[in-house]
C-alpha cells in the first residue's frame, strides 16, 4: 500500500521541455540573421550589406530612433501613451544645442538636452496624471507645441551668432570618440579582402569597436539598464503595475501618480538624449526640423518590439539597418533585400501552416481554434503571394527606381509591424484615465 509520503512512479509522465535562456534565444536569433546576411552579400556579390561602414551607420542612425521608443517604452508600460516624443526630441535637439554652444562643452549640451526633454514629459504627465487629458490630443499638441518653442528660443538666442539664426545654432563642440585598440588596422585588412564569413566578421566587429562617439555608447548601455529597471527590480514592478492594474497597485500601497510622473519624465529624457544624438553626433548643430518624424518611427519600434526592450532594439535595428544601406548609395544591397524580405515571408507562411504548434489551446475551444486556423492559413496564403511577387520582382530587374529606395526603411518598418501584429500585447491599461479611489 502506497503511502503519502512515498514517491510515485514517475517514468511514464513527460517532463516539461527545458526552456532556453533569453539571452541564448536572441543570440540564435541574431547568428541566424547575420548569417542570412553573408549568404546574401556571398551571392550578390553586395559589400556593402556586411561592410563596417554600414554597421556604423545604423548606429548612428538607429539611435535617436531607439532612445525615443526607450522612451515611449517607459511611459506606456506605466499606462501612458506617449504620441509626445517627437516634440520631446525636439526640445531635446535645442537644449542639447543651446547647452554646449554657450557653455563650450558637450556634457552641459546633453544635461540641457536631456532636462529639455525632462520637461516635455513633465508637460505630457501634467495634462494627461493631474488633469486627465486625453493622452493622443496631450501627445499631439505637444507635437504642435514644440516646433514654435523652439523658433521663438532660436530667434531669442542664436540670431546674431556667427552661424546662428532662426531655424539654426552655430556650429557645436564634438563628444569624444572611442576605438578599441589595435583593432581598427588588421580587421580592416581583414574585411578588404572580401573572404566568405571572415571578412563579414572583420566588418561587424570593426563597426561596433571603432571611432563610436561616447554618447553611442551611453544610449546602448541604456537598453540593458532599462530591462533590469524595469523588470529584476521593485521599482521597476510598481511602475509596470500602473500599466496593468493601477487600482490594484494602489491597494497594495504603491502611489500611482508618482509611479506615473516618473516614467513619463524617464521618457521625455531618452527622447530629449535622442535629440541631442541628432544635434550633436548624427550632425554638427541644431537644425530646425531636425528629427524629421524620427519620435513617430520610435513609437512604430516600441509597437513592433512589443513593449520590451530587447524587441524595440530590433525593430530600430531594423529601420537604422535599411536606412543606412539607402543613405550610403547601396542601391544594389537594397535590391538584394528583395530577395531577404520574399524569402521571410515564405518561412512566414510555413510557420503559420505548422499543425499543432499553438500547443493545447486548440483542445480547448474548438470553435477558436477553427477561427484561428482559418485566419493562419489566409495570412500564409498572403504571405506566400506577396513574396512570389517580390521574389518575380527581384529575379526580372536588377535595381530599384531611386523613390523607392529613399523610402525602404519606412516600407520595411510596415511590413515588419503587419507580420508582427498578431503576437502584440499592450500594458492592459495603456491610455486609460485613472483616479485615485475610483476602483473601489
Amino acid at each position: 500500500m502506497t503511502t503519502l509520503t512515498e514517491a510515485q512512479p514517475t517514468g511514464d509522465k513527460p517532463r516539461p521541455a527545458a526552456r532556453r535562456h533569453p539571452a541564448v534565444r536572441v543570440a540564435i536569433i541574431l547568428a541566424a540573421i547575420f548569417g542570412g546576411l553573408v549568404l546574401l552579400r556571398a551571392l550578390t556579390g553586395e559589400d556593402a550589406i556586411t561592410a563596417s561602414g554600414t554597421v556604423g551607420t545604423t548606429l548612428a542612425l538607429g539611435i535617436p530612433i531607439g532612445m525615443a521608443a526607450l522612451g515611449g517604452l517607459w511611459a506606456e508600460r506605466a499606462g501612458v501613451v506617449n504620441i509626445g516624443l517627437e516634440g520631446m526630441m525636439i526640445f531635446g535637439t535645442w537644449g542639447g544645442a543651446y547647452g554646449s554652444y554657450f557653455s563650450g562643452n558637450a556634457w552641459a549640451g546633453l544635461a540641457m538636452g536631456v532636462a529639455m526633454g525632462v520637461i516635455g514629459g513633465l508637460l505630457h504627465a501634467l495634462a494627461t496624471v493631474t488633469f486627465g487629458v486625453d493622452h493622443i490630443v496631450s501627445g499631439v499638441a505637444l507635437n504642435i507645441l514644440a516646433p514654435g518653442v523652439a523658433r521663438y528660443l532660436s530667434t531669442m538666442f542664436f540670431v546674431g551668432e556667427q552661424g546662428g539664426g532662426a531655424t539654426q545654432s552655430p556650429p557645436l563642440p564634438d563628444f569624444p570618440t572611442v576605438s578599441v585598440p589595435g583593432v581598427d588596422g588588421p580587421l580592416g585588412d581583414l574585411e578588404a579582402h572580401h573572404w566568405f564569413l571572415v571578412s563579414d566578421l572583420a566588418g561587424l566587429v570593426r563597426g561596433l569597436t571603432t571611432n563610436l562617439s561616447a554618447l553611442t555608447i551611453i544610449a546602448l548601455a541604456l537598453i540593458p539598464l532599462t530591462y533590469f529597471l524595469l523588470w529584476r527590480t521593485a521599482f521597476g514592478l510598481r511602475i509596470r503595475s500602473c500599466g496593468e492594474n493601477p487600482y490594484a497597485a494602489e491597494s497594495l500601497g504603491v502611489r500611482v501618480y508618482t509611479m506615473k510622473y516618473v516614467a513619463v519624465a524617464i521618457s521625455g529624457g531618452l527622447a530629449g538624449l535622442g535629440g541631442v544624438f541628432l544635434a550633436m553626433v548624427g550632425s554638427s548643430q541644431y537644425q530646425e526640423n531636425q528629427t524629421g518624424g524620427r519620435g513617430f518611427i520610435g513609437l512604430a519600434a516600441m509597437i513592433f518590439g512589443n513593449w520590451r526592450p530587447g524587441g524595440l532594439a530590433a525593430g530600430t535595428g531594423l529601420f537604422g539597418y535599411t536606412d543606412a544601406l539607402q543613405q550610403r548609395g547601396a542601391t544594389g544591397a537594397v535590391h538584394a533585400l528583395l530577395l531577404v524580405v520574399a524569402v521571410a515571408l515564405f518561412g512566414y507562411a510555413m510557420w503559420r501552416l505548422v499543425p499543432g504548434r499553438r500547443g493545447l489551446a486548440a483542445q480547448v475551444d474548438l470553435e477558436t481554434a477553427g477561427d484561428r486556423r482559418r485566419r493562419g492559413y489566409y495570412q500564409a496564403a498572403a504571405a506566400i503571394v506577396v513574396g512570389g511577387l517580390l521574389l518575380t520582382w527581384y529575379l526580372a530587374t536588377d535595381a530599384l527606381p531611386k523613390e523607392i529606395v529613399t523610402y525602404t526603411p519606412h516600407l520595411t518598418t510596415l511590413l515588419v509591424l503587419s507580420l508582427a501584429s498578431q503576437r502584440l500585447r499592450m500594458p492592459a491599461a495603456d491610455g486609460l484615465r485613472y483616479r485615485r479611489g475610483e476602483g473601489h
